[in-house]
């Protein structure tokens, strides 16, 4: 579990390829020597489990799905990403929720600037978009952000001085594709309100019990 709040740019050394998945070297700023292989490490924020570990430097194996479903595989040489250590149980939790399974990917298609702040669009899918909700949360490349606006294919969030300094979201342009992750407690809302577990659920036609009406009437809404 992750908050969103990143620790430290890292920077790919090397990438090496097994079969379809990948195998990336990361050197970072932060003292891993607490860090044991195994542990589990956000890398642009998709869960990453390190595999051999150093002072400052650390490698994760990524299977093909993860290759396939995050912005992983436009990875190079000296790319940056961004790196967050797995959440404590004694640690605030200054960004969100955060489970480092990506929901897909998105494609930035503004950066504006307005006075302090740069106002970020970033396109997204229709599925992707029914998880958003205007200044609900959302993970960017690991990220912790809110969303000023969103639409059924698009969203805007607001990134201030500090972000931009500290993880890659300043190094962006328009046309880059970034990770998304949608805000873990909605989801399991909206599964729980649509009776369905799966979409290939074979139960998926099942009535729930669980109605908007039922929630409000017990204080939920």
């Amino acid at each position: 579990m992750f908050t969103g709040i990143i620790e430290s740019l890292g920077t790919i050394k090397r990438i090496e390829s097994s079969g379809q998945g990948k195998v990336l070297s990361i050197a970072c700023s932060l003292d891993l020597s607490e860090t044991r292989v195994g542990d589990s490490i956000a890398v642009n924020g998709a869960c990453l489990t390190a595999v051999r570990l150093n002072k400052n430097e650390f490698s994760v194996d990524m299977a093909p799905e993860t290759v396939e479903r995050t912005t992983f595989k436009h990875l190079t040489t000296g790319s940056r990403v961004n790196i967050e250590r797995a959440l404590k149980l004694s640690d605030r939790i200054d960004g969100h929720l955060v489970s480092g399974h990506i929901d897909g990917t998105g494609v930035i298609s503004s950066i504006v600037k307005k006075s302090n702040a740069v106002i970020i669009a970033i396109q997204v899918s229709e599925t992707l978009a029914d998880d958003l909700i205007e200044k609900g949360s959302v993970a960017i490349d690991g990220i912790s952000l809110t969303i000023n606006r969103c639409s059924k294919n698009d969203f805007e969030i607001s990134i201030i001085p500090h972000t931009a300094q500290m993880t890659t979201i300043g190094l962006k342009k328009a046309g880059d594709e970034v990770n998304l992750e949608t805000d873990m407690i909605g989801k399991y809302v909206k599964k729980i309100l649509r009776g369905s577990s799966s979409k290939n659920d074979a139960s998926s036609h099942k009535k729930t019990d669980i109605s908007m009406e039922l929630l409000a009437r017990n204080g939920f809404l």
